[in-house]
């Protein structure tokens, strides 16, 4: 079906003694493990899903919430910097943020500030511990989300952000549950959907999908996450939360 005909990957991950953080970046704290080396292949699967075009723009939701779409991100925006490209991860769910509890930032300023005007897009921009990593975390949660987003200003910010960084990669809210992806996908290059394994149900994916393309999103793959295959205290699957 090819709803699932790119950027699906199974990996064998064990996750005793390992605490929620080293879970949730796992290419930081094991680049050598299984999973790690899995978001490798998921980035290697995105760049030749560009050959044709540029990718300088990359958002990634889920269905739903609880997903594992932000772990997903967090770790692609890892390993891109650990192939030496300038990357810039935004945390654009201004519903839900977790982006600056996952590499432990401060979320005073951020996304929400630099849209409406009361801080400068450079001033926001926060370095991280990963060498070519940076972070626009969230922002304060503002009351209309998805305005912000398809606002003029957010269109010159991804004009900005594209001139600047080799790649940038954008957390955005589930498709289901409210329109900010589909209004913030329509000034994204492309756009990697992510799906839970025994959650999300075979008519959501495809409803999500129908979502974003009515609004002529590039969908340049899926992500199926938490899939479960048990044997010797291992499983296969691409670990995450939200």
């Amino acid at each position: 079906m090819e709803l699932y005909k790119r950027g699906v990957r199974y990996v064998k991950f064990k996750t005793k003694g390992k605490t929620k953080r080293e879970r949730k970046l796992i290419t930081i704290y094991s680049p050598k493990s299984p999973i790690s080396e899995s978001f490798r292949t998921l980035r290697t699967n995105i760049q030749f899903a560009s050959i044709d075009q540029s990718l300088k723009t990359l958002m990634v939701t889920s269905t739903g919430p609880g997903e594992g779409k932000s772990t997903i991100i967090a770790n692609l925006a890892v390993v891109l910097a650990q192939q030496e490209k300038k990357v810039l991860l935004v945390d654009a769910d201004m519903r839900k943020p977790t982006v600056h509890h996952t590499f432990r930032l401060p979320n005073l300023v951020g996304l929400t500030n630099v849209l409406v005007g009361n801080e400068v897009l450079e001033d926001a921009i926060q370095e991280t511990t990963v060498n070519n990593l940076n972070i626009l975390t969230s922002g304060p949660i503002p009351p209309n989300p998805a305005e912000l987003l398809g606002s003029n200003r957010m269109s010159q910010l991804v004009d900005e952000v594209s001139s600047t960084y080799d790649i940038v990669l954008f957390d955005a809210p589930p498709v289901i549950a409210v329109t900010d992806a589909q209004v913030l996908s329509r000034i994204i290059d492309g756009v990697l959907l992510v799906v839970h394994s025994g959650k999300t149900h075979r008519e959501m994916a495809i409803k999500s999908k129908e979502l974003l393309e009515n609004v002529r999103a590039n969908v340049i793959g899926v992500v199926l996450n938490h899939k479960e295959v048990k044997g010797e205290n291992y499983y296969y699957y691409y670990y995450g939360e939200n």
